[in-house]
């Protein structure tokens, strides 16, 4: 709802699962659905994604607002997060988003480099984003940034770019989404063309290990590397090309780890290495199907153990022990 452009790669009826728009009645259902089933602890928010939100008409987008206020007013939502689109964001709609108590704001930006931009089909400019972020920082709002890589007529340095416009926009948290083809879009069509190659998870994971680490070293947050995989968003459902990965984000940060097993073991051969990490990053460690263990034993003779260390901080490894014992 409330998308005036048709962009090349879009589909969001598939990505969401919806196939209806969402009423106030309907926004309602949902919310006591999920309240009742999942008894949330913690932050909770009520989400308006998978459009333009401040895009759709006036009177539809309050009714919506109306009804997640009520649940903010009573204490059973901390807040609400909505996403939309650069150039539909004002003063007017802001004011109006603060007095609904809209907490979070989601831009898509996909990216900041404008040939990109037409030829995905946007409708919007770099400079419209950093407008809208302009505007959006004048408010108590938190500002979340969406970027997509592989996007007809991108290239791995402008996604890098992109991250780095990102980065200095400072946003509170950022999305990265690698493009991939939905049966039915204009992208599918460009990609039987031959006018679109989409990119592969072996193209795709180096640009995410370099935007990973510039968004790391500006203490941005990473909300979601990828697509939630469901139903359609799946090969051999809806997904017919492009960098589809169940865990892309946890592949990027195991193969951060693997850069950081190789300083670790610089000069080491035919040993046994102890690490430790934190209990929830041992998979990133080792790698997918064990594959920087794999690689470590292939390449080094190195045997590499690990064991968990909960004072650990995200992202370090702690060298436990080099025992010079293999073969």
């Amino acid at each position: 709802m409330g998308c005036p452009h048709d962009c090349v790669f879009c589909s969001q009826k598939k990505i969401t699962g919806i196939t209806q728009n969402v009423t106030g009645e309907t926004a309602r259902k949902i919310i006591d659905d999920y309240l009742q089933a999942v008894r949330p602890s913690g932050n909770v928010e009520i989400s308006f994604f998978g459009g333009s939100f401040t895009g759709i008409p006036k009177s539809e987008r309050r009714e919506l607002l109306s009804v997640g206020y009520e649940y903010v007013n009573r204490g059973l939502a901390d807040g609400i997060r909505l996403s939309t689109r650069p150039d539909y964001i004002n003063v007017e709609i802001l004011d109006e988003l603060m007095s609904y108590g809209v907490t979070a704001i989601e831009l898509g930006v996909q990216s900041m480099d404008d040939e990109v931009l037409k030829q995905s089909g946007r409708g919007h400019t770099a400079a419209d984003v950093v407008h809208a972020v302009g505007l959006i920082k004048k408010y108590p709002f938190e500002l979340g940034l969406q970027m997509m890589t592989g996007l007809p007529g991108d290239t791995p340095e402008k996604s890098v770019e992109t991250a780095l416009k990102i980065a200095n926009l400072r946003p509170d948290a950022v999305r990265v989404y690698p493009t991939l083809v939905i049966r039915g879009t204009e992208l599918e069509r460009m990609m039987q063309c031959g006018t679109y190659i989409p990119w592969t998870v072996e193209d795709t994971v180096p640009v995410l290990v370099k935007i990973k680490r510039i968004f790391d070293n500006e203490k941005i947050k990473i909300i979601r590397m990828g697509l939630q995989t469901t139903e359609e968003i799946s090969p051999g459902a809806s997904v017919t090309g492009g960098p589809f990965h169940p865990a892309i984000g946890e592949l990027t940060e195991s193969e951060i780890f693997y850069e950081k097993l190789l300083e670790i073991s610089d000069g080491l051969e035919n040993c046994t290495l102890a690490v430790a990490c934190r209990r929830e990053e041992v998979s990133k460690v080792i790698g997918h199907n064990a594959v920087n263990r794999k690689r470590l034993e292939n390449t080094r003779n190195i045997r590499l153990k690990t064991q968990i260390n909960e004072t650990a901080a995200c992202g370090e490894l702690i060298v436990i022990e080099v025992k010079n014992d293999c073969s």
